[in-house]
């Protein structure tokens, strides 16, 4: 063992990496072997730092570089500039980034640069298509030519990394999110939504922000949600708003007026896992709602032409049913009509893990640096 704790710096700067890196935040600021720096961008601000209070964890970095109308460019030049002048100054032995955002992708450039060995976690997911969904298929892929510790969360991803030809190591650990998830799932969280009385209706939650579902899409959806709520009475709707106003001003235009119909700010972490437990099913063109929902017996019909997360859907966790008003509402009519469907996918084994992946990344990385 060292005589002094080996730097680790660990990046984010969307909600979606914090809440599937808070786990491992907390695993490696436990382990006394590592000095774990944890740095933001500001990608994103107000849902990071919600979901970092959750966790109970502070940042030891903020870059801060959130703007209006920020482009990915912009996201990509901002991060890679000041991320590079904090690895000079840190000397980190790793830089641990997460999935596929922007700032994941100029963080592990950033790294590379330095000749800094780059650990990615939720390694190895693919659609196939590069620009869907987008920017996010590119990034993944970017990410997995410069890393050397792939923690890939399943075995489809494992098989996709080694399809790609990856130099570096691959470990599959499972997914983070459930590690995070179940921790806040055992506190039994409440969600309450002003005026909406959870005992009245089956609830729906719903979640819409991809770029791919802009414009047309998105009105598609709408309508569909419109139709489902139409035709099934006893059926509710929960929609966080993104905070985007390409998506957060169709929406409300379309959805705002149905008296049952709850349109809200993004939910933070807590919040939204006790909106899981008491919903009857999900609507989502999210990634990593395909994986919480399955490990908490909630079916997820995908609002997306791809995904992924191919598990979920051969798992039979999810279905992809696209943005069509009539797929939405034939899919979502045959949940709240057929029960042995609804249960068909409720009681499927979720695939994405077990709640022990933030561990397994320590080991591996353990044994990278040979502690």
């Amino acid at each position: 063992m060292p005589n002094s704790p080996l730097p680790i710096c660990i990046v984010l700067g969307t909600r979606p990496e914090a809440i599937k890196l808070a786990p491992v935040i907390q695993a490696f600021r436990a382990d006394a072997r590592f000095a774990t720096q944890v740095l933001l961008t500001g990608q994103h601000k107000e849902m990071v730092d919600q979901v970092m209070q959750i966790f109970d964890l502070e940042a030891d970095h903020n870059l801060d570089i959130m703007q209006a109308k920020q482009t990915l460019a912009d996201i990509t030049c901002r991060s890679l500039q000041g991320l590079q002048t904090l690895l000079q100054e840190l000397h980190p032995k790793a830089v641990l980034v997460q999935g596929d955002t922007t700032t994941a992708f100029a963080a592990g450039l950033a790294a590379f640069y330095q000749q800094i060995p780059v650990g990615h976690v939720e390694a190895g997911l693919r659609t196939d298509n590069i620009y869907n969904p987008y920017p996010e298929e590119a990034n993944r892929r970017l990410i997995s030519q410069i890393t050397q510790l792939h923690f890939a969360p399943t075995t489809k991803a494992v098989e996709n990394l080694k399809a790609s030809g990856v130099t570096g190591t691959i470990h599959h650990t499972g997914n983070t999110v459930i590690d995070a998830l179940l921790t806040v799932a055992d506190k039994h969280p409440s969600c309450n939504i002003p005026n909406l009385d959870w005992s009245q209706y089956r609830t729906i939650l719903a979640t819409v922000h991809r770029r791919e579902n802009w414009g047309a899409p998105l009105q598609d959806i709408a309508q569909g949600f419109l139709q489902v709520l139409d035709k099934f009475p006893d059926t509710a709707l929960i929609l966080p708003l993104h905070r985007n106003p390409t998506v957060r001003e169709p929406l409300t235009a379309i959805l705002g007026n149905h008296p049952r119909i709850f349109l809200t700010e993004p939910l933070d972490y807590t919040d939204l896992v006790g909106a899981i437990q008491r919903c009857h099913l999900l609507l989502t063109d999210s990634g990593g709602l395909q994986e919480e929902a399955p490990s908490l017996g909630k079916p997820v019909l995908v609002l997306r032409e791809t995904t992924e997360r191919p598990e979920a859907v051969t798992a039979g966790t999810a279905k992809l049913i696209g943005t069509s008003t009539q797929k939405i509402l034939a899919e979502a009519s045959l949940l709240l009509e057929n029960e042995e469907a609804y249960n068909d996918m409720a009681k499927a084994i979720n695939p994405f893990g077990d709640g022990q992946a933030s561990q397994r990344i320590i080991t591996a990385i353990q044994d990278f640096l040979q502690l």
